[in-house]
């Protein structure tokens, strides 16, 4: 059972026209926060015998059940448990490279590594060559309030 809420709901299917999101973990007592990203899973092209084009293979991650990647943040949600925390997507992308970019734009925002407000220790250094970006994915970073 997925524990993560989008848009007051909680998500417990992944939905194919999305690649992945970026999401906000809160601690509700201390209001702690770490901003992270997750893809909904990953593909592969195999070549298949007697045939020109590959065969995409799609395989689900553990998104449902992910609590982040953040060692500090592991180790407050073992000791204190999973209740004790808000699990909440910010934004979904369409692409690998649009997830990674709407991650760090926003870590960038909120200044998450200079911050002691959260549980985020760095910002990752990723390439953005070519990534889809329109109008629409703008006013959506601009209104993330966290």
């Amino acid at each position: 059972m997925s524990h993560w809420l989008y848009k007051g709901k909680v998500l417990t299917q992944a939905p194919e026209e999305y690649f992945g999101f970026v999401y906000l973990i809160k601690h509700i007592e201390t209001g702690k926060k770490y901003i992270g990203r997750k893809y909904f899973g990953t593909t592969r092209r195999v070549k298949v015998k007697g045939k020109t084009r590959r065969k995409v293979i799609r395989k689900e991650s553990d998104w449902a059940s992910y609590t982040g990647s953040s060692k500090s943040l592991q180790k407050d949600i073992q000791a204190q448990g999973i209740d004790k925390f808000n699990f909440t997507i910010l934004i979904m992308g369409e692409t690998k490279g649009q997830v990674n970019y709407l991650e760090e734009n926003i870590h960038h925002k909120f200044h998450v590594s200079a911050n002691d407000d959260f549980y985020n220790d760095c910002i990752g250094p990723r390439r953005f060559a070519k990534v889809r970006f329109d109008e629409s994915v703008a006013k959506k970073i601009n209104n993330i309030v966290v």
